[in-house]
């Protein structure tokens, strides 16, 4: 059974992918939606085994490198982490392959689309089962090729092309990181299998690497280098470029990347590797540094966007923010919990979206739009609970995940634990605002559609509706049937599949925390909510809003904000620009075409050719040159032999030396008697 977890995903995409062309739209769909809805049921089997039974599961399938002391296998392991994971991933997958049969009804490639979901859930399934590094290693670069195939999945488009190359690039950065912490570890364990290097790690507290001989802690640099994976894959500030530049790709594939595969991935690998970050203090105030930052700056974007879907991507960005900073305060299980519950609400607010463009002739300027809560219903009630959960509002999902990461952060009691909290307060505020920014301007502000898109409009079909609804259910009740179950006090639900140093437990201590600490969150929020009314419904404070945005001073902030804080700016320019222009003028023009040429083929055949038209000037044609140029040859040729004999036999060099110049006085006096000879006869050139 566990095995057809991971196998029948992929079972999905070989059909839809290879077989398409028999089985038609109907069939390709018909087939990827059962078989993921079989691996769902079968998760929550897996599930229910693992989480209540306590029956962990560990399959070794077969071998896959031996050689000497490196051994790996392909193996899969089931805890408590990777079930949850399951359930997120399958859950998810399942309800989006359902909606985009609806959504891709009028695209002639539909199987191609599905094959590519399928796919896609199959490499993440792999990453989260995987039972050493090197399988987690293989679903995790599978996950960023499925990216770029469904990115660029209307391949026609240049934007899509761009977007496409663009994550697969900035990702490889992050992949980068991430296999030199795999090869460190390697260095440091001798070994990538997961539980070996976890119950090793305490016994190498003290280990150092030796790296340009300077020596570094090594559970520092190997909890580092991962970090970097999960910057790139997670979209963390410095390589989060990629992610708002997705949403290229149709929207069905927005929902699966934010909500359960792709960026999930580096959570999930922060919250494996626990043990590693544990015994390093300093990594994980780097982890809660950058967290911190990425949350303040994606909110601080999002505020402004214009584009429904930027807007939604934004928001991803800062809520993983959110989940990276927990795991730099060591609320690893709180994470994973807010992962969870952002699942279900990104991925209908995703999918809401996807059906507001669906229904206004694909437009997605939400300042173009206005008054479809008429038009749209069901729709934008959907849009509603998904805005509100986001938002935090209190006993909906988001809620009971999100108040948490800011109470164990404030308990921390350290300088990063207050860092991120103060910072993650302030984009509670930011977060409601760009909610509900986004619902009135979509759904309650006075109507910017032209006439012949409003009479075209149509609320979700019911293939479409069906993963609204379900997703709506789950936005509302998971975040309250899993919080005392997953972070509840004194709950046994993780077992051993996270490591928490006891010292830095501090869920308990977030219970004794100031009230007015809790309350800030809620407070925060409903501001949001009522300045988000106010300055994009009420006329009054519309102008004036409007008046303080041209201002001067607040122009150049919101153009800051809007242009994403200038970060694709200065990398085209200072990092991208100079890359491209030294590829060329250095690396093409002067090595490539320069250097490399002239002394590679180009060189070698003029060297060749030289040398052979000089040699062919030495052939004169007379006999007695000849004959000198063979003397002078036999004698140095015998000379030498000579020489190397009296040297070995320890005779005076002096002989040598009177032997040497005798031989080349007696081939001096022959020459000058072939000369006086020849001259004799008229001098006549040899034709050859």
């Amino acid at each position: 059974m566990y095995l057809l977890i991971i196998f029948i995903p992929f079972l999905s995409s070989i059909l839809a992918g290879f077989f398409g062309r028999f089985f038609g739209k109907k069939g390709s769909c018909l087939i990827s939606v059962t078989l993921l809805l079989l691996t769902f049921c079968l998760s929550l089997v897996a599930f229910y085994e693992v989480n209540f039974c306590s029956s962990k599961c560990s399959i070794k399938v077969i071998d896959w490198f031996c050689c000497e002391m490196f051994d790996t296998q392909w193996g899969f392991y089931f805890d408590s982490l990777t079930t949850v994971m399951l359930i997120v991933i399958t859950s998810v997958s399942s309800l989006v392959h359902l909606y985009s049969i609806g959504y891709m009804s009028e695209d002639p490639h539909l199987p191609r689309f599905m094959s590519y979901l399928s796919i896609f859930t199959g490499f993440m399934i792999m990453l989260v089962t995987g039972d050493n590094l090197l399988v987690m290693f293989l679903g995790w670069e599978g996950v960023g090729l499925a990216s770029y195939l469904l990115i660029n999945f209307w391949f026609t488009r240049l934007a899509a092309n761009k977007a496409s190359i663009k994550a697969m690039l900035v990702n490889r950065v992050g992949d980068f990181g991430l296999a030199l912490g795999i090869m460190s570890i390697f260095t440091v364990f001798k070994t990538t299998q997961f539980p070996v290097i976890f119950a090793l790690a305490p016994l190498k507290i003290n280990e150092n690497l030796v790296f340009l001989n300077c020596s570094f802690h090594a559970l520092t640099v190997i909890s580092i280098c991962l970090f970097i994976g999960a910057v790139g894959k997670s979209a963390q500030l410095g390589l989060h470029t990629w992610l708002p530049d997705a949403m290229e790709g149709p929207t069905p594939v927005s929902a699966l990347i934010h909500a359960a595969t792709m960026v999930t991935a580096g959570v999930f690998m922060l919250a494996r590797c626990s043990p590693l970050f544990e015994f390093s203090s300093s990594a994980l105030a780097i982890v809660a540094i950058v967290g911190s930052l990425t949350t303040f700056f994606a909110a601080t974007t999002g505020l402004v966007q214009n584009d429904l879907k930027r807007v939604i991507a934004y928001s991803t960005c800062s809520q993983l923010g959110y989940m990276v900073f927990a795991c730099g305060v060591s609320n690893y299980n709180v994470a994973v919990f807010h992962l969870m519950n952002h699942a279900f609400f990104k991925a209908l607010l995703f999918l809401g979206a996807g059906s507001v463009i669906h229904a206004i002739s694909n437009q997605q300027d939400m300042r173009k739009m206005g008054a479809l809560a008429k038009l749209l219903p069901f729709t934008s009630s959907m849009m509603l609970i998904g805005s509100l959960s986001l938002a935090g509002f209190p006993f909906l999902t988001g809620f009971y995940s999100k108040d948490v990461i800011l109470e164990v952060a404030f308990a921390k009691y350290t300088i990063n634990g207050n860092f991120a909290y103060w910072l993650g307060a302030i984009c509670v505020f930011f977060t409601s605002y760009y909610s509900f920014r986004l619902t009135f301007l979509t759904f309650y502000t006075q109507s910017k559609l032209l006439k012949n898109t409003i009479k075209n409009t149509h609320d979700a079909s019911l293939i479409m509706g069906i993963p609204l609804m379900v997703l709506a259910l789950g936005s509302i009740f998971v975040g309250f049937c899993g919080k005392d179950m997953i972070i509840g006090l004194g709950t046994t639900f993780w077992s051993s599949a996270i490591f928490i140093l006891p010292k830095f437990t501090n869920i308990l201590e977030s219970e004794f925390i100031p009230q007015s600490v809790k309350l800030l969150p809620f407070v925060l929020t409903l501001f949001g909510i009522v300045l988000a009314f106010f300055v994009n419904v009420n006329n009054n404070y519309r102008k004036k809003a409007y008046a303080l945005k041209i201002s001067n001073w607040f122009l150049r902030l919101y153009s800051m904000f809007n242009k994403r804080w200038f970060f694709d700016k200065v990398y085209n320019d200072f990092l991208t620009q100079r890359l491209l222009n030294f590829g060329y003028t250095v690396s093409f023009k002067s090595i490539d075409k320069g250097v490399l040429e002239i002394l590679g083929p180009n060189g070698i055949t003029t060297t060749f050719s030289k040398f052979s038209h000089t040699i062919s000037k030495l052939q004169s044609g007379f006999i007695y040159h000849y004959a000198f140029i063979t003397i002078i040859g036999l004698t140095f040729f015998t000379t030498s032999v000579v020489l190397y004999d009296l040297i070995y036999t320890n005779l005076d060099t002096r002989i040598s030396i009177l032997l040497f110049l005798t031989y080349i006085s007696c081939s001096f006096i022959v020459q000058q008697d072939i000369f006086n000879h020849s001259s004799l006869y008229p001098r006549q050139k040899l034709s050859f």
